[in-house]
């Protein structure tokens, strides 16, 4: 059964964007999936079998306030309305300390995490405070780098403490227009981009080691969660981990 609500995902071709994308989409959302490359959003969409509800791909890079404004526009033009953004899509860099990370590196993760996230937040905003009727969800995806770095993490973990200040200025903006902004903050999640952590990374005592990770769908249960409630209710900043995984306490 179709909901006929509708939701925009960035970074909806692999990895968590598109277990999130999926998972709305089966789930009644008219869901966009958005990202750099239509051929990998149209294999995700594909790889989500029949639904009742809707789904289309719109290429976008989001660190590009033209390419932004378009995604927005079509779908609203596709569907009608925006009733939740997933602030998804970003990107990371290896481990590597500060004077060893090209400026070019530095720019390329602020864009994509961090002005890819304010620019698509001000475009479901303008769209969100406008509609009838009006109102709508936006969730962030914090990271627990939010909170504790990783070692030679400088560019990753300053965009992700900035999300945090995102979310908390779009809680306060929002009320007037009944929009609601909550974060989710992941943890080991097991996509290509967490690989790493079955074979060993650094650790803040400098040692290498395996990390404990967990099934991606986890995240898109959660997700699911904040996205189902009432506009009168918010999920602030949830955590979700790999139970394991060092992070709480001293490793």
């Amino acid at each position: 059964m179709s909901t006929g609500k509708v939701a925009i995902v960035t970074g909806a071709g692999t990895g968590i964007g598109k277990a999130c994308a999926t998972a709305l989409l089966k789930n009644g959302w008219n869901t966009v999936f958005t990202g750099r490359r239509v051929n990998v959003l149209e294999d995700a969409i594909a790889s989500a079998g029949e639904t009742q509800a809707r789904a289309v791909a719109i290429g976008c890079d989001i660190s590009r306030a033209d390419e932004v404004d378009a995604l927005f526009d079509k779908a609203v033009a596709e569907f009608g309305r925006v009733d939740l953004l997933f602030n998804n899509a970003g990107m990371g860099y290896k481990s590597t300390l500060i004077d060893e990370i090209p400026v070019e590196v530095w720019q390329d993760v602020v864009g994509a995490n961090l002005t890819g996230s304010f620019l698509c937040a001000r475009a479901a905003f303008r769209q969100m405070r406008r509609q009838d009727p009006m109102g709508g969800r936006i969730i962030n995806n914090g990271s627990i780098s939010a909170y504790a770095p990783r070692p030679g993490s400088v560019p990753y973990t300053t965009t992700k403490h900035a999300i945090s200040g995102l979310t908390r200025t779009l809680v306060l903006d929002g009320r007037p227009f009944d929009i609601a902004c909550g974060q989710i903050d992941i943890g080991n999640a097991l996509t290509e981009m967490a690989a790493p952590m079955t074979r060993g990374v650094p650790q803040a005592n400098g040692e290498i080691a395996v990390e404990d990770v967990m099934d991606v769908g986890h995240v898109a249960d959660a997700v699911l969660h904040m996205a189902g409630l009432p506009l009168e209710a918010n999920v602030l900043f949830m955590t979700v981990m790999a139970t394991k995984m060092p992070f709480v306490g001293r490793g």
